[in-house]
This record gives C-alpha cells, structure tokens and sequence, in this order.
C-alpha cells in the first residue's frame, strides 16, 4: 500500500469560523459562509483547511468549551452541512483537519451537569477533578496551580467541593486517569474520520495528564500538569485510530524543551507539531536562523516534518508584530496602545511569508494572513475574550486577530455576509475595506498575489520538496539557503542592499529588487542558480 504522506510538506489554511464567511447575514460566520469560498481557497493553492471547534458550545472561550462533539453548533450549521462542506473541499482537492480539546469540556457537557447533580464521591465526578478545598472549612483551594488564563483555577460548588480548570470556570478539566475519558476520546476520532476528516488538531496536547496527588507547584514547576510521561500512552493509541484511517494528528505542543519535544513526534504518537519557537521569534536573522536550525535538529531523530507558523487565533497578527519596536510574541506582554509601523511591518510580513514557504515540512497560514490583515485594537466594551476580563482588563485579550474577514471595499460587513446582513459580531475598522480581498484580486503587487504566486511555485517546484537545506555564506542581516533543485531563498533582515548569490532565474520577491539587482531590507526573493 502506498502512504500519502501529504502532510509533510502541506500548506494548511486555519479557517476561525465565527469570522470567516457569514452565509445566513446573523453576524456570525458559518459553514454555509466558508462553503461559499472554498474557490476562494482552492485558487489560493491551499492543501487543506484547519477549522477551529465548530461544536455545539456556550462560546465562553470562542468554542473552545465543547458541550457536544458530534454536533455542530447552531450558529455556524449542521453536522449534515459539516459532512457536504468536507466531501466539497476534498472534491476541490483539499483536506479538512477537524479540532479536539481533549484536556477540558464545556461547564454545560452533559458529563459535568451530571457531576454536579451526583454530588461528592459520585462515579460522575470522577471523570474531572472534583477534590474538598483546604483551610479549616474547605475554604481554600486545593493546590496552588496557575491558571493559562490568570486567575484561579479552583472553583468551588455549592456542596463545598472544588473542580479544577486550567482555563476558565466553564472549561472544567477532564481526568485523563478515567479509562471513559480516554475511551470517548477516541470514539470522537473514529466519529470525524468516518465523515472525512484528513486529520485532527489536538488542542492544549500537553497538559491533559495530571499528577494524581494534586500536589502544589513550587515556583516555576509545571511538571505537575505539563508535558506528564503519561501522556504518550494516550498519543499512542490515538496513533493507532488515526492510521486505520489515514487521519492525521497535530498537536499544540507548548514544550520548551526540545528533547521532550520530540518524544510526541516519534513514529507511534503524533504526525506532526505546531513550532510556537519560530512563531515567537524576532524579526532578527540570528534568531531566525537559530529557530530553524534547532527545529530541523530535534525532528530529525525521530523523522518528523517541522512546522512554520506566523500567527494563528491566539496571536498578534504577524503585519503589526512586525512593525513593533519589540518584533517577538509573548502573551505576557500584549498590552493595549503598543505603536506599530504597519508599513515596516507589511515589508517584512511579506519577506516572512517567503521564508516560512521555503523552509522544509508544512506550512500554516492564518486567515486573512494572505490580505496582510492588521492587529485590531479592539474597543474594551465590544471584548469577550475571557483573557481580557481574567487578566483584570490589563491584557487586551485575543479578539485583535479575530476580527471578521474583509471580502469587499465596500458593504455593512465588507462582503463578510451579504449587503443586508447584521454588524458583524466584533467591529470591523472602517479602514477595513483598503484590505478586501476585492481589492487585491487584480493587483499583481498585493499580499494577496504574493501568496498565490508563492504557493503556486511551492506546489510545482521541485526543489521545494524533501528535507534537504543548506546554508549559504550570507552577509551580516543575511539569510541564505539552498533547498533542491537548484532553488535558493534569500532574505535580507538587515537596512542595506545586499547582493544576491549568482542565478540563473529570480522566481518571486517580496517587494522590487534595487536598480542595480540587490535585494532590499526585509525583502525576500527565491531563485533558481
């Protein structure tokens, strides 16, 4: 049997329904709306579609608080209209990856509302971690654990017991101890690849096991409830559902250490993980150039693809970033009123896209991430990311990079949904039109025709496939590297011209070479010598 291995080398487009496309004219995106511009995609030259939870959920963190995962939630369709969206895309000859949040579930599942009916010492409550509080009355919590989303992590019931929560109140986490929890699990997996799902996305993959003594933390340790040696014997046996149906697993893996990193990535766990260390990185050629040497170097060992992300859901878009005085991401950071250049940081998103597509493995690519889309600073009253109100309104939350999709120059919504359609759930800018997709369609010097270009080269160039890289003496601010084939990506991170390496052919820059053929500061250009 010959194995597909698509995923290797795949360009993967992340699809936030809510604000993608708004088919029904409610405000809201919906799988009616990303239907409608599945040509869209296919002319983008994408190889598959990574949809964010489209189930059935309350919203109290945008979908990632499942309470059903076989049904889709109201506001974006049905389960039927998932299957037709699925056996559509494949017929335009693109995948569709499918989300799971193992590690926790809505506060309104129906397993937690049968919890909290049984009471303490139920068999209900044993498939969360349910624990009495500390203090003379049960009064304190019972560990001293972080929360991702600052605050408490403990919140306690009206009969005096206390659930745990990593994130917020409405996502109690699961005990991944409980042999019902992991059974479900892959009952789910089963449920998608047999409606034609191409992978699975596994969200927060790092922190579903826990240690079973809930002991307290003690400074930075999180080996309590990150990165547990438990862990893999879940990921092997979601190996196994995965290859009876040739699905595919990602992870997101926030794991610092590159070592363990690795260990989900060996031949019997996970296909492939998300690479938050270039993602995180300045716009700084040693940096860069670190990242990608130290990924290619832990995957390696175990015959992974690495992964090249730019920004996804969670993230400042990678244009404002970039045109920031500090060009790294790090949640800890994000505050309101941080001046960017969105100028500079057009250039050099345009030059980052180049580099991503031209590094070995798979490549993701956020909507909207193809219209050099801005961060929006989103106005504290429209807010509802719970990072916002959880951070005490100092962190701005998530909702920048969520804002809906511009299709149009002009309209309500700016073609997010028809001309009659509500306002859109978040507020669009009233700038927002300048970057409709309209507006770049015909434009041969738009991001959006630099990605078609970019991904078209990717697709039919040969030396694009393979592991193979090897870099080039370059000068000071310089990235070089040679791929196969001949094929050469150049990338000056520095503010003078610097000459490009002798060729035969330039391929595609990110902006005009000089006059002379020098390649300009945070400018990109791929070339076959």
């Amino acid at each position: 049997m010959v194995v597909d291995d698509w995923w290797r080398s795949a360009a993967i487009y992340q699809v936030y329904v809510r604000s993608f496309a708004d088919g029904d004219g409610d405000g809201t995106g919906d799988l009616a709306g990303v239907r409608s511009r599945l040509p869209y995609l296919a002319g983008l030259g994408v190889d598959a579609i990574w949809f964010t939870p489209w189930y059935r959920s309350p919203l109290a963190d945008g979908g990632y608080d499942v309470a059903d995962y076989r049904a889709i939630d109201p506001a974006f369709g049905t389960l039927a209209e998932a299957e037709k969206l699925i056996a559509e895309a494949r017929d335009l000859g693109i995948r569709v990856i499918v989300d799971i949040v193992p590690n926790h579930v809505s506060d309104q599942h129906p397993w937690f509302q049968a919890a909290l009916a049984a009471g303490p010492g139920s068999p209900e409550r044993e498939l969360f971690h349910f624990r009495p509080g500390r203090g003379a009355h049960g009064e304190l919590p019972p560990n001293n654990w972080p929360s991702q989303f600052s605050g408490a992590t403990w919140t306690r019931v009206p009969d005096g017991e206390w659930y745990l929560h990593l994130f917020t109140p409405e996502q109690p986490d699961l005990n991944w101890a409980h042999p019902a929890v992991r059974q479900e699990h892959e009952d789910v997996l089963r449920f998608w690849f047999e409606r034609g799902a191409a992978g699975v996305r596994v969200d927060s993959a790092a922190l579903l096991a826990k240690d079973p003594a809930l002991a307290d933390a003690s400074g930075d340790d999180t080996s309590g409830y990150v990165d547990r040696d438990e862990l893999h014997a879940v990921y092997r046996s979601w190996r196994a559902v995965a290859d009876s149906y040739d699905g595919v697993l990602i992870g997101e893996l926030w794991v610092p250490d590159p070592e363990r990193f690795a260990r989900y990535l060996r031949p019997d766990e996970l296909h492939t993980a998300f690479n938050f260390d270039f993602l995180a990185r300045p716009w700084d050629a040693a940096e860069l150039r670190a990242s990608i040497d130290a990924t290619l170097a832990f995957h390696a060992p175990v015959g992974a693809p690495a992964t090249w992300v730019l920004c996804n859901h969670d993230v400042t878009r990678t244009v404002t970033r970039y045109g920031r005085a500090d060009t790294r991401f790090d949640f800890a950071t994000k505050r309101f009123g941080t001046p960017a250049d969105l100028g500079l940081g057009l250039r050099r998103a345009r030059a980052a896209a180049l580099l991503s597509l031209a590094l070995p493995g798979s490549v993701y690519l956020y909507q909207g991430e193809e219209l050099g889309l801005p961060e929006v600073e989103v106005d504290r009253a429209h807010i509802q990311d719970p990072m916002h109100a959880r951070s005490g309104g100092v962190d701005p939350g998530r909702d920048g990079c969520r804002v809906p999709l511009p299709w149009t120059e002009h309209g309500a919504t700016y073609g997010f949904g028809d001309p009659d359609s509500r306002e859109a759930w978040l507020p669009q800018p009233p700038d927002w039109g300048t970057y409709a997709a309209e507006s770049q369609e015909d434009d041969p010097r738009s991001m959006l025709s630099l990605y078609r270009s970019a991904l078209r080269l990717r697709a039919c160039q040969p030396g694009f496939r393979g592991d193979e890289l090897t870099w080039l003496g370059a000068p000071e601010g310089v990235l070089a590297f040679a791929r196969g084939h001949g094929l050469v990506c150049v990338v000056n991170l520095g503010t003078e011209p610097a000459r490009l390496p002798a060729h035969q052919e330039v391929l595609l820059t990110s902006d005009a070479l000089d006059g002379d053929g020098r390649l300009p500061g945070d400018t990109a250009a791929w070339l076959r010598t």
